[in-house]
């Protein structure tokens, strides 16, 4: 199930509202819990290139509201720049001083561990986050874009930002799109929260046309709302994805036959 609604002035009561139908929030995060968040920060370019941290702090404080152990956001951003410069740029670490339990990681300097990937043809084996493995919750933020290589980014190829930086290269050397699906394999996200509210219908993921959906979405069934995302994109005349079904996408199609949710 996907569930989307028109984002209004006050994004906390629209987490809640998008939330409502799936359970709300108490049916993916516990007392107790700790719950990582994964966000967009591709680059430090405004949203919808990267995550606005309005959103993502209406997404804390929902989240906070269930008395969770600890909140972590961490991310990794693009390979192909500066990383480091594009994560303090955008700022996160400054949230810490308004939630008391959040604790911001950039992930190229915490732990990774190197996982076989048995069901997978193009993508064997790949390097995650440790923290993947110590969370009781994962929960990915993505934006709603267009790609330059991968056509679509949505939930799916948000993981490649769970993908060790020194692997990436890798990743983009062909199959690029059904790497991205195989690499979710090792990735289980409990819930998808998308913000939508604006979005690239071409070129991106950092620049690009961009139309004003309006829209948040969100699903425990991140090939479900990827969906979505394609049609929504798809609705606007000149998108880059114009003449593809969307079930056809290969990461979509790789991601399916894997049997992800």
């Amino acid at each position: 199930m996907v569930n989307k609604i028109k984002a209004g002035e006050h994004f906390r009561t629209d987490i809640k509202k998008v939330l409502t139908p799936l359970g709300g929030i108490e049916v993916f995060v516990k007392a107790g819990e700790r719950v990582l968040l994964k966000p967009n920060f591709n680059t430090s370019d405004p949203f919808p290139a990267s995550s606005d941290l309005d959103f993502i702090c209406a997404v804390i404080s929902e989240i906070e509201s269930q008395k969770p152990a600890q909140i972590i956001l961490g991310e990794s951003p693009t390979f192909f720049g500066n990383s480091r410069k594009y994560f303090d740029e955008k700022d996160p670490k400054s949230l810490e001083a308004k939630y008391s339990c959040l604790k911001v990681l950039y992930l190229p300097e915490e732990e990774w561990v190197q996982k076989e990937n048995p069901e997978a043809k193009y993508l064997t084996k790949a390097s995650v986050p440790k923290i993947l493995d110590e969370v009781d919750k994962i929960i990915l933020l993505p934006c709603l874009k267009t790609h330059a290589w991968a056509q679509y980014t949505g939930a799916l190829k948000l993981s490649v930002g769970l993908l060790k930086p020194t692997e990436r290269i890798k990743l983009h050397a062909g199959h690029l799109q059904e790497k991205i699906a195989e690499l979710n394999l090792l990735i289980k996200p409990d819930l998808v929260i998308m913000d939508a509210r604006k979005c690239f219908i071409t070129d991106g993921p950092s620049q690009g046309k961009i139309a004003e959906p309006g829209l948040f979405l969100a699903s425990p069934n991140r090939v479900e709302l990827d969906l979505e995302g394609i049609k929504i994109i798809q609705s606007y005349q000149g998108n880059d994805l114009a003449d593809i079904k969307p079930e056809e996408l290969p990461q979509i199609k790789q991601a399916l036959a894997l049997g992800l949710k």
